[in-house]
C-alpha cells in the first residue's frame, strides 16, 4: 500500500459523502477540476441520492401550488 492509495481513498469517500468539487479542490490542494474529478465516481448511491432529492423537490412543489 502506498500513500496515494491512501489519498485516493480519503478523496473518494470524500466525494461519495457529498463534498463538491470545490471542496475536493481545496482538500488535496488543487487548482484543477480535472485532477478533483477523478474521486467523484458515479455510483448507484449517488443516483439514488439524486433520485430522491428530485423527488422530494417536486412533492414540495405540488404542495405548494
Amino acid at each position: 500500500m502506498h500513500f496515494h492509495d491512501l489519498r485516493h481513498t480519503g478523496n473518494t469517500l470524500a466525494a461519495r459523502s457529498g463534498a463538491s468539487l470545490a471542496d475536493l479542490k481545496a482538500r488535496m490542494g488543487h487548482d484543477s477540476d480535472r485532477a478533483a474529478l477523478i474521486y467523484q465516481h458515479a455510483t448507484r448511491d449517488a443516483d439514488q441520492r439524486i433520485a430522491d432529492a428530485l423527488d422530494a423537490r417536486v412533492r414540495r412543489q405540488r404542495k405548494q401550488g
